[in-house]
This record gives structure tokens, C-alpha cells and sequence, in this order.
């Protein structure tokens, strides 16, 4: 196979290298880039964002063309990179609703089977799984999706193609990123670990009054069906911290 660079020059090279970011990040977005998803109809929305976006973005690539394949091959190497990050940061945020479904169910007893089984995870990931789908019905029911199209865009001026890419800045970047996603799950769970710690507290000094009361058979009835309870009063806040924080967060590459 030989690549005729001639070829590779003005708006062809334009699309492919636009097409190299996008696909990129469509490859890691939510709810695109889960593995349910075919893998052709990723592609088609990849080819679907470059074809509208190529034309727009065109002024930001350098007019010279590349004058041999290593040159072409770092071009696209940046490309994928930059899609990488945009695709990775909405990622890390969905890992948030990962993190406060793992610790409700922890909490609320879901999890107990990793106490005896840790390599049986199912009942502590049933939460989390629930949050992320729901995040991102949500997501995309109230049109935040366009935030990451548009991130795609407002990469161009974070990382201009053909510039070096800023790796101080990345990894400072995803690190905050990180601990941001990480704090709001744990104040997602907050509740329900406020919750826990006082049902605890009062079957402790239950348990001190009447030692031949069977606690644990006691409590986790309870503690799961309060759990329930409390996760049905709160999902709409905590849903609506969550998408508030998306959007926050997403609006940074804007």
C-alpha cells in the first residue's frame, strides 16, 4: 500500500485529520462509546460530526501539507490525542455517578456480596450502572450532548493543530478532574452515609439493651429499604448536581 502525500493536501487532508480527533473521542463519549454500541454507527456519527465541522475548523491546520509520512503520522498522532482528552474528561465525569452508586450500595447492604465474594461485583455495580444510564438519558434528553460536540471546536484553541500538545497542562487538568469527580460522587453518597452511620449508631445501643437481639438480620431489612426510600426522595437533586456539574465541566472547552 503506498500513500501518495500529493493526494493527502487542502481539504481531503482537512477531513482526515478532523475525522482522526472526532473519531477518537466519539470512541470514549458516554453512552456512544459504550460497548452495547455498534461500532458502525460510532463511525457514522464520527463521519457525520467531521463532514459539518471540517469546513469551519479548515483555517485552524496549517496550510503547508506534510512532506513525508512521519510528518502525516504526528499530524494525526496530535489529532488522536486531542480527541482522546476530550472524549477521557467526559468519561471521568460519568465516573462519578460510578463512584456514589458504589458507595449507596456499599452502604445500603447491595453490595454485601463482596464482603463474602469480592470477585462477585454485580450487586455492588447494579447502582452505579442505574446512575450512569440515567445520567445519560439526561444528557442527552436535555440537549447537553451538544456540549461535547462543541468541545470538540473549543479544542481547536486549547490544542491548535500542528502546536506542541501542553502535557503539563493535561495531566494537571485530568488530575482535577479526578478529584472533582471523585468529591461529587462522594457528596452524591453523602446522604445515605449520614444515614447509615445513625442507623448503626442507634442498633449499636439496641444491641447494648437487648444482646439477645439478632442485629444484622434486624438491620439490613431496614438499612435497604430506607436506602430506597432515601434514594427515590433524593434522585432528582442528586441527578440535577450531576448534570450541573457536566455542564460545568464540558463548558471549560468551550
Amino acid at each position: 500500500m503506498h500513500i501518495h502525500l500529493p493526494a493527502l493536501s487542502g481539504l481531503i487532508l482537512t477531513y482526515l485529520l478532523v475525522f482522526a480527533r472526532t473519531g477518537s473521542m466519539m470512541m470514549l463519549l458516554p453512552a456512544i462509546g459504550e460497548g452495547g454500541v455498534p461500532s458502525r454507527v460510532r463511525l457514522v456519527l464520527a463521519l457525520a460530526v467531521t463532514v459539518a465541522m471540517a469546513p469551519t475548523v479548515q483555517g485552524a491546520y496549517p496550510a503547508t501539507e506534510p512532506s513525508n509520512v512521519l510528518q502525516l503520522g504526528l499530524l494525526i498522532a496530535q489529532e488522536v490525542t486531542s480527541g482522546i482528552l476530550v472524549g477521557a474528561m467526559s468519561r471521568i465525569i460519568m465516573s462519578s455517578l460510578q463512584t456514589a452508586g458504589y458507595l449507596i450500595a456499599t452502604q445500603t447492604g447491595l453490595a454485601y456480596a463482596q464482603t463474602i465474594d469480592p470477585t462477585q461485583h454485580e450487586q455492588g455495580a447494579v447502582i452505579g450502572n442505574f446512575f450512569a444510564l440515567l445520567g445519560a438519558v439526561l444528557i442527552f434528553s436535555t440537549d447537553l450532548h451538544h456540549l461535547a460536540i462543541g468541545a470538540i471546536a473549543g479544542s481547536y484553541k486549547m490544542l491548535p493543530p500542528g502546536a506542541a500538545l501542553p502535557t503539563g497542562d493535561m495531566a494537571e487538568l485530568t488530575i482535577r478532574l479526578i478529584s472533582a469527580s471523585f468529591v461529587l460522587g462522594f457528596q452524591l453518597a453523602a446522604p445515605f452515609l449520614v444515614f447509615g452511620f445513625a442507623l448503626y449508631a442507634a442498633l449499636g445501643i439496641l444491641a447494648r439493651l437487648m444482646p439477645q437481639l439478632q442485629v444484622f438480620f434486624v438491620a439490613m431489612p431496614i438499612n435497604i429499604l430506607f436506602g430506597f426510600v432515601l434514594m427515590a426522595l433524593l434522585l432528582g437533586s442528586m441527578m440535577t448536581l450531576f448534570l450541573n456539574f457536566y455542564a460545568e465541566q464540558m463548558g471549560a472547552f468551550l
